[in-house]
Formats: structure tokens, C-alpha cells, sequence
């Protein structure tokens, strides 16, 4: 069974001027779709041809001799989320039981911030700053490359935010702690991280 590329929850042009039309053309469109196609490419006439993104993921994330086949299976899963993480009009402080739960396990919602976008900063080269649950409790993560939680038993994404290059450079150029910024007031979709919260529940 073939992967397709995931449509976009919103159109290219949705994140304007936060995220423009060109990032979401590049990143979208070209990226994420290489990683889609190159999958197909790997999986084709194997054992893993009929199996789900996340059984491929944790099938390649315990055989070193298929990295190729994790990284682009990891990518596939970690950017379709990403899109979801984010929506028009998002951004600011959660509401619903996420916001409870932030305040909860760190102390308000402007430690989180200051939190995650350490953890987004503090990742050198590419890679992901993620919010999980684990154990009953939510924690920042963070992971290079394609790594990700989907191969952590006990945890559940909630969101994610892409610190790679291409996420952010057209707009931003090199300053990743604007664009961090403007994810965490422009962007972030916390409906999507209460769906995960109480689907996990």
C-alpha cells in the first residue's frame, strides 16, 4: 500500500504572514513529498509494503541497517503532524485541559514557552522541540534529525514544532527564535494538542 503526500489543513497561503505561501510551496509541496515518494520507493515489494507509518517507524528505528527507511518514514509521520500543530488564527495561551496541565507541570504558561523554545533553540542542526505526555505528565522533549517519540513507549505527542532549516529559513532567514516566537503566538493550534491529549486518555 502506496503512502500519499497528506493534504495541508489549510491552504498554502493559510499561515500568511506568519509561515508565507513559498515556505509551505518548498516545504510542503518539495520536502515533505520526497520524503513520501522516497518511502514508496523503499517499502515497495518488502515486508513493510502493507504496513502502517508508525509499524514501519518502530520496525526501522531497531535495525541500524535500515536508516534510510526510518528517516524517511520518521519524516513522513513527524511533518504530517507538524502541519496540525499549527493553524490560521492560532497561537497565545491554551485553553481546555492542555492549559491545566501546563500550568500544572510548569508552573504557567510562560515557563512553558521559555521551556520549549529552549528546547527548540538548544537543538543543534536540524530537528524537532516537541510537547509530550508521559507518565501522566506533560514534558519537553526534544530530537534530531528525523528522530521521534513515536518510537518511546509511554509517550504521546501533543504537538511539535520543526526546527530544520527549510521550516523556516525563507521567512525568517537565520533567526530561528523569531520564528520561534511567532510559532508559539501566531501559530500553534491547541485545539489539536487537546484532541491528542484526551484521545490518549
Amino acid at each position: 500500500m502506496a503512502f500519499d503526500l497528506p493534504e495541508l489543513p489549510y491552504g498554502r497561503d493559510g499561515l500568511v504572514p506568519h509561515i508565507s505561501e513559498d515556505t509551505l510551496n518548498f516545504h510542503h509541496g518539495k520536502h515533505h513529498n520526497a520524503y513520501v515518494t522516497n518511502l514508496n520507493k523503499l517499502i515497495d515489494g518488502t515486508d513493510h509494503e502493507n504496513a502502517s507509518l508508525e509499524e514501519i517507524i518502530n520496525a526501522a528505528a531497531a535495525d541500524p541497517s535500515k536508516a534510510g527507511l526510518f528517516n524517511n518514514a520518521a519524516q513522513v509521520w513527524n511533518h504530517t503532524f507538524y502541519w496540525h500543530s499549527m493553524k490560521p488564527g492560532g497561537g497565545g495561551k491554551p485553553t481546555g485541559k492542555i492549559a491545566d496541565l501546563i500550568d500544572r507541570d510548569f508552573g504557567s504558561y510562560d515557563a512553558f514557552a521559555t521551556q520549549f523554545k529552549a528546547a527548540g533553540g538548544g537543538q543543534f542542526g536540524s530537528g524537532w522541540a516537541w510537547l509530550v505526555l508521559k507518565d501522566g505528565k506533560l514534558a519537553i522533549t526534544k530530537t534530531p534529525n528525523a528522530e521521534t517519540p513515536v518510537t518511546e513507549a509511554g509517550v504521546t505527542p501533543l504537538l511539535t514544532m520543526d526546527v530544520w532549516e527549510h521550516a523556516y529559513y525563507l521567512d525568517y532567514q537565520n533567526s530561528r527564535p523569531n520564528y520561534m516566537a511567532s510559532f508559539l503566538d501566531n501559530l500553534v493550534n491547541w485545539d489539536f494538542a487537546n484532541q491528542n491529549l484526551a484521545d490518549a486518555s
